[in-house]
């Protein structure tokens, strides 16, 4: 953060504060400051002059004023800055003068006293400092040596690399550089992976939502994850903060987000919108594409006319559809209506078994669907039908294995002794011993010697979808359920990946390499190439020997801007602070 509170014209002080996101400091060389200081004391103690004198004094290009105005304006965003201008406050008497009132340079109207710069020219001068702050951060070097970069394609560990940011893109990666200057990070005995996605995630969901923007959001960057798929949230909130992070005007992950899920016409969950016809179902998927989101939601509740012209709109306009198989609906009409994703292997389980047509008349809520159900009817003949239709259509599966496990075995889930529960709010905690008692009376009603057998289940389906070559993402369902941590939660989940099998590599790709695939964005994120999005995770381990070593973080590149390890350790102090005041 850039604060300055200098004398403005005698007898009053001006405040000019240029802050960086949520408190985190910008990549601006120190002799940069000094010079930005000097001109800052000039200008500000000089009598006023027009903008174009301003920006010749400070070496800007010569211009008129309005051009000069909105290169700042755009500058800035670029940049992730904002500029807050602090109205002048008269020091004989304390007056402050609100912009309304500094329409012409005149005297303080309350005691008389002192001159005050023109308004106009005092916010065009701060835009201007911003402008030249911009433009020294857009033209800014990073470049990290002595690196291991981690290929998350190949399992090669390529020593001594120095990665190269320019921006918010890697420029290059290699052993040697001609580039000079700039910042420079010493990454001796640093292993650096690609930034990490969660898949599945309720960023602004019930409540948790007023968590979102201060501790859930952050929590995901102190914890390496740069990028989220949302799966399910206030739209209003997700909207505004998915624009807020892009702007840099808010520490947070990437967002594709879905807005409300899609449910049906009793809804489970919040965050969710009502279909009770096929027409509704069409509105609404038309009208969440006006609002901008990435993709539709569906909930296991949608009625099955419904969803068949959710599918129909969803294609017709351009947007995907993804999320649950509904009750509804079998495993293999979904794939034929081109459903993306499967989340929490939903629609396997039933098409395992010979009773799927009875199940789609049944449901979990409220139903009888149960881990003992499954477990009794399965037929190993027809899951090796539906899994070869799976990965034939290659539709992406999305465990979500910490969460499964954490909801069968929720009275196992030891909550008290997690380390790091003071990550989690306080108000979060106060509503598990509830949400514990209700999965325990509803889904996970079952003996827990049945609910630890059908937990192994799942881990056996995930080795023979991965053996069938069906592709996998990494995701977690957090906030929800009991103990299920942002951020924290998906290493866990890449422990359960490598639970059911996956080499620590394997496991890796599903939150690094494989959105990317997913998305069609593998020359943005997904590896630490030329051309890439600066999205970086720098850890003091190999994660190829022990996926566990994914938590031992030194540091976060999010869209070219470094957290260090004295960053990282200020932000999760900040981070349990918050968290044991909600």
């Amino acid at each position: 953060m850039l604060a300055c509170w200098q004398p403005g014209p005698p007898g009053f002080e001006v405040e000019c504060r240029l802050s960086s996101v949520s408190g985190w400091s910008s990549p601006i060389a120190p002799e940069f400051l000094m010079t930005l200081r000097r001109h800052l004391i000039e200008l500000l103690s000089d009598a006023p002059r027009s903008v174009s004198s301003i920006a010749r004094e400070m070496g800007l290009p010569r211009r008129d004023a309005e051009a000069d105005l909105r290169h700042a304006l755009r500058s800035a965003v670029a940049a992730g800055h904002h500029v807050e201008v602090v109205p002048a406050r008269c020091k004989d008497c304390g007056f402050v003068f609100g912009d309304d009132r500094l329409a012409k340079p005149g005297r303080c109207p309350s005691c008389k006293g002192s001159r005050l710069f023109e308004p106009q020219i005092r916010l065009i001068l701060l835009l201007l400092v911003c402008l030249f702050v911009a433009r020294a951060v857009d033209a800014q070097t990073m470049r990290i040596v002595n690196a291991t970069v981690v290929d998350v394609a190949t399992g090669e560990l390529r020593r001594g690399s120095t990665i190269v940011v320019q921006g918010n893109r890697i420029t290059s990666v290699g052993s040697t550089t001609t580039d000079s200057g700039g910042q420079v990070v010493d990454a001796t005995g640093v292993y650096v992976i690609p930034g990490l996605w969660d898949m599945h995630t309720h960023a602004f969901f019930g409540d948790s939502s007023p968590d979102g923007r201060d501790l859930i959001l952050p929590l995901f960057i102190a914890n390496g994850v740069t990028s989220i798929r949302d799966m399910g949230s206030s739209l209003d909130e997700i909207l505004r903060a998915r624009a807020d992070v892009a702007a840099h005007t808010l520490l947070g992950p990437r967002m594709i987000v879905s807005g409300p899920m899609l449910d049906g016409p009793k809804v489970s969950f919040p965050a969710s919108i009502a279909i009770t016809t096929p027409a509704v179902g069409r509105e609404t998927v038309d009208s969440l594409k006006r609002r901008g989101v990435d993709f539709i939601k569906i909930q296991s509740g949608v009625p099955r006319d419904a969803y068949f012209a959710i599918a129909d709109e969803a294609k017709k306009v351009g947007v995907r559809f993804e999320g649950h198989v509904p009750d509804a609906i079998r495993a293999s009409e979904a794939i034929t209506a081109g459903q993306r994703t499967f989340e929490h292997l939903i629609g396997i389980f039933e098409a395992s078994s010979p009773d799927e047509d009875k199940y789609i008349t049944d449901k979990y809520d409220g139903g009888t669907k149960r881990p003992g159900v499954f477990l009794k009817t399965y037929d190993p003949v027809r899951e090796a039908r539906i899994i070869q239709q799976i990965a034939a259509a290659g539709v992406w599966q999305c465990p979500t294995l910490f969460w499964e496990r954490g909801q069968w075995l929720v009275d196992v889930v030891d909550a008290a002794n997690d380390p790091d529960l003071a990550y989690a709010a306080k108000s979060w905690v106060a509503r598990w011993p509830a949400s514990r008692a209700s999965i325990l009376k509803g889904l996970a009603s079952d003996p827990r010697p049945v609910r630890s057998e059908f937990v192994e289940h799942e881990l056996a389906i995930i080795r023979k979808l991965h053996t069938a070559h069906v592709p996998f993402l990494a995701g977690t369902d957090t906030p929800a359920g009991v103990d299920v941590i942002p951020g924290i939660s998906l290493h866990l989940e890449l422990e359960r990946f490598v639970a059911a099998g996956f080499t620590p590599l394997e496991a890796l790709r599903t939150a690094t390499l494989n959105p990317a695939v997913f998305y069609g964005k593998t020359g943005d994120y997904g590896s630490v190439q030329a051309g890439r999005v600066a999205d970086l995770v720098m850890l003091s381990a190999n994660p190829l020997s022990d996926i566990k070593k994914t938590r031992a973080i030194v540091g976060v590149v999010v869209d070219g801007r470094y957290l260090s390890s004295t960053d990282l350790d200020r932000l999760r102090a900040r981070l349990k602070e918050t968290a044991a005041n909600r």
